[in-house]
């Protein structure tokens, strides 16, 4: 086993949307962020938009999903090659319980919570990424199989958490990259930096009931949920990680953290 020192961190990242390719600032950052880690072998990802139990991992070399809907058609066109990723689903594959069986997708290729932010850190496309899917909304079942997760961080695997941590798009009111961000959106965004700033995951899983601005932040959940993990994934979730970006994007928190 490698070294705690030598373990690859985990993250969780707010994956923005594909106008995120023309921001300079948020884009500036990720890429900053990812030139600061070590090199990843391979890299396992999460993202808020495939939410399918049981497990499901992505298929090698299949086409991008473009779920997204109303922007430029370059959008639509941007391709995001990385290399053979089965060695990977055949790890993560042995990883989970004998009665949770991984579905290995067929045809399912990376959607934009994965290839939108990793075209900005990773913009060669040279490292095989997987996307595992999001099983459950439950933050204890999904520390847990960040737990199973974390021994690929000392094989030099990157684990990423992609979301957003406030995401009410239904009760936006401005769609510019700088408009001002709603009190809800500044408010539960405060508490979560505070939570986690103390490494107090219980408060984080208990954010229906704790957390101010619900549930306008999240009026669905899935893009909070790959938070817990990354938090999983870590050598001591309780340990407070680092606060890399914040700030917001179109009224949303773009907060993000890396974990050791």
């Amino acid at each position: 086993m490698a070294d705690v020192n030598d373990r690859m961190p985990a993250l969780y990242i707010g994956h923005g949307a594909p106008p995120l390719l023309d921001d300079p600032l948020w884009s500036g950052q990720l890429a900053q962020w990812a030139a600061n880690l070590p090199r990843p072998t391979a890299i396992l990802i999460v993202s808020a938009h495939w939410e399918s139990a049981p497990v499901m991992l992505s298929a090698n070399g299949a086409p991008l999903v473009y779920d997204f809907g109303g922007f430029a058609p370059r959008y639509y066109q941007m391709t995001y090659e990385t290399p053979d990723a089965t060695a990977l689903a055949g790890r993560v594959a042995a990883m989970m319980p004998a009665n949770e069986p991984v579905h290995q997708h067929t045809s399912r290729g990376l959607d934009h919570g994965a290839w939108v932010p990793l075209k900005i850190m990773y913009p060669a496309g040279d490292i095989p990424v997987l996307q595992m899917s999001l099983p459950t909304s439950d933050p204890t079942r999904l520390l847990e199989l960040g737990k199973r997760l974390r021994p690929l961080r000392d094989e030099g695997v990157l684990v990423i958490g992609s979301g957003f941590l406030t995401h009410g798009l239904p009760f936006l009111t401005e769609f510019r990259i700088d408009a001002a961000a709603p009190g809800w959106s500044t408010d539960f965004d405060a508490w979560a930096a505070d939570a986690m700033r103390r490494g107090d995951v219980d408060a984080l899983a208990n954010y229906r009931a704790e957390a101010p601005g619900m549930p306008y932040s999240h009026p669905t959940v899935e893009h909070y949920t790959p938070l817990f993990v990354t938090l999983g994934a870590a050598t001591d979730p309780e340990e407070p990680g680092e606060q890399v970006i914040d700030g917001f994007w179109m009224g949303l928190s773009k907060r993000s953290l890396q974990v050791a």
